[in-house]
């Protein structure tokens, strides 16, 4: 049985292509996963441990072993990881999954696996002294919550100038990784990890944006063997020193000129949007195979495709109405090859704030028999969505 913390409706039609019973804990279990076909819903709020370990422990199949708690965003994979220990269920350990969300110590055991050209940084726990380890760092420079996610407070900082102006948007007393930035192509690569042996599951290429934010993602990604060999040992040797031994797990990866470098690493998979993005390249389920991994079932029959498939984020500026998005959205769709136009922020709504690194206002997805033909395609669907206009 698959216990889901508060699931989109891709992760439990994941579980059930998994071929797992389904129960849905939220603090208000959504229509949408109970008409994906979850078994069961559990109302309370999983946040509290001691609320979710009550309220699962009470079930049958978790008092026989079979079941798993499942998060996949960065505060579910915690909690599920706590409680699947306390319950003696199957999972990676809590410690873990703390230790890849410890950018800090993340890095300085990650420089361990390239000690001739380890990535320089620095901690800062004052904003002020923000400039002076940047100067430090060198220009330009990376600045970021030691433990944040999804890349809220991240920073590219230029000059000077930007350090002290970087200080005074970070509160006075502050827990700051400050760190070179990265120059080459950018991976983001899906594992999964099974008794300490993981398999590199895919990767695609990211796409940057300004100010860091992913402006997309696309795939297949050919590398020489040594680069593909020099990635799959990165992420092998990052999930290893953090102890990581089962589930998922979502690392982005720098290709710079002294070999693969690592950004992060996280205990869960990338976004749903990420996910589907690989099954329709080249068929790999990673939500239904992380799940039938954790609970010991089959593999998902995979159904292997060859196409070229990218994602592509759209975002509007803070203040924008969405009152005439409806009409984009639908010329977007209508666009030969695009699979998904989705929108996160409601029509008829006002954008409140910028994107930051993983959150962004909408997405295109779309395959494409060739990488132009691709390109194409996402540039004609992003500019009609990105062209809405309010109605009159």
């Amino acid at each position: 049985m698959a216990v889901l913390l508060s699931p989109r409706p891709a992760v439990v039609a994941a579980a059930r292509r998994a071929g797992a019973r389904i129960v849905v804990v939220a603090p208000d279990p959504s229509v949408s996963s109970d008409r994906e076909g979850a078994e069961r819903q559990v109302r309370t709020d999983w946040r509290d441990h001691r609320r979710l370990v009550g309220a699962v422990a009470r079930m049958e199949e978790v008092r026989r072993g079979r079941a798993a708690v499942f998060g996949f965003d960065a505060a579910g994979a915690l909690s599920a990881a706590r409680a699947n220990e306390e319950l003696g269920l199957p999972g990676t350990p809590a410690a873990a999954v703390g230790a890849l969300m410890d950018k800090a110590a993340l890095r300085a055991r990650s420089n361990a696996l390239h000690p001739g050209r380890p990535v320089s940084f620095a901690r800062c726990g004052r904003a002020a002294t923000l400039p002076f380890l940047a100067a430090l760092i060198g220009y330009p420079c990376v600045v970021k919550p030691r433990a944040g996610a999804d890349g809220e407070g991240l920073r590219l900082v230029r000059d000077a100038h930007g350090a002290r102006a970087a200080a005074r948007a970070y509160p006075e007393v502050t827990d700051l990784l400050v760190e070179e930035f990265l120059e080459g192509p950018e991976l983001a690569v899906e594992a999964l990890s099974r008794a300490g042996r993981h398999r590199v599951l895919g990767w695609a290429r990211r796409r940057r944006g300004p100010e860091l934010t992913a402006a997309g993602h696309e795939l297949p990604v050919a590398l020489p063997a040594e680069t593909a060999a020099a990635v799959r040992a990165l992420v092998r040797g990052v999930l290893d020193l953090a102890g990581h031994r089962d589930g998922p797990s979502h690392t982005e990866v720098i290709l710079t000129p002294r070999g693969p470098r690592l950004v992060e690493c996280h205990a869960r998979p990338g976004g749903e949007e990420f996910a589907r993005l690989l099954r329709l390249a080249h068929g790999t389920d990673v939500l239904g195979l992380a799940l039938a991994a954790g609970l010991g079932l089959p593999e998902p029959v995979r159904r292997p495709r060859t196409a070229y498939a990218g994602l592509r984020y759209v975002d509007f500026p803070p203040g924008r109405r969405l009152d005439g998005v409806r009409p984009a959205v639908a010329a977007a769709r209508a666009v030969p090859g695009v699979v998904r136009v989705q929108l996160e922020v409601p029509p008829g709504s006002t954008v409140r704030s910028a994107p930051t690194g993983a959150l962004h206002h909408a997405y295109v997805l779309a395959t494409a028999p060739t990488p132009g033909s691709l390109t194409r395609t996402l540039d004609r669907a992003t500019g009609l969505l990105g062209q809405a206009r309010p109605e009159a």
